[in-house]
């Protein structure tokens, strides 16, 4: 799928209100600006509501997490300054609870499992490193996985991230021998075109700091790629009915 340069689809729009935006993020998107030059997410979204909305002047946008920009998947973008600092303290509270669905290589050796490593970020290289055992300067990452479905050459797991580590899933999936499809800094073995990988922020749950009333938001890729509509068509099971 061709990523538009300076605004977002539709599609992509899976909640939104006077105080947020939920946005299902393409892969290859970039969340916030950086030293690429390339036009955020962030931008984008600034863009298309002053477009839809016929707003005259400035249109706000707080970036409020982020996603690697081979990611896909639910991130949140306040449209106020309030929503930004109501929001901001949800994670910090770690009240947000966050699904992922990733594609690996190799099935793992449980069915499910609880991940806890030490992880050690290289900043020349930005990347992890993820020990089993207490180290000096290692952060606890701490995640569960489940194996819903299979295919004949990939398997994809559900994911409960606990911590907020760099690089956390991809890491960690990578020390169980779990490379993720296309992530070739993490041990997979190609890269897969336009340099995505199958990781994917599939739910997210909290309760509206502002609103006060529970949401959930559930969302497949906004993608063509023959793997993820394979799961996406085909598999249905322990619940998981893919819009």
């Amino acid at each position: 799928m061709e990523i538009k340069k300076d605004t977002i689809l539709e599609q992509q729009i899976v909640y939104e209100d006077n105080h947020i935006i939920i946005i299902n993020k393409l892969p290859g998107e970039l969340v916030q600006g950086d030293k690429t030059g390339d036009i955020p997410l962030s931008e984008k979204i600034k863009t298309f509501l002053k477009n839809r909305d016929l707003k005259p002047g400035n249109v706000f946008c707080g970036v409020i997490h982020r996603l690697d920009r081979p990611v896909s998947g639910l991130i949140i973008f306040a449209k106020t300054s309030k929503a930004l600092t109501r929001f901001n303290e949800l994670f910090r509270e770690k009240t947000i609870t966050k699904t992922y669905l990733a594609v690996v290589k190799n099935k793992p050796a449980k069915l499910k499992d609880k991940l806890v490593h030490y992880l050690i970020k290289n900043e020349k290289t930005n990347m992890s490193k993820a020990f089993f055992k207490p180290v000096e300067n290692g952060l606890r990452a701490e995640l569960d996985y489940e194996l819903i479905a299979s295919s004949d050459n990939y398997h994809l797991l559900k994911v409960d991230l606990h911590t907020g580590r760099h690089h956390q899933i991809r890491c960690q999936l990578s020390a169980i021998g779990c490379p993720i499809k296309g992530d070739l800094k993490y041990g997979f073995n190609r890269t897969n075109d336009g340099g995505f990988i199958h990781l994917h922020s599939y739910k997210l749950n909290f309760v509206h700091p502002i609103k006060l009333e529970p949401i959930s938001v559930t969302t497949f890729p906004v993608t063509e790629d023959s793997v993820w509509n394979y799961f996406k068509n085909n598999i249905k099971i322990r619940g998981y009915f893919f819009s």
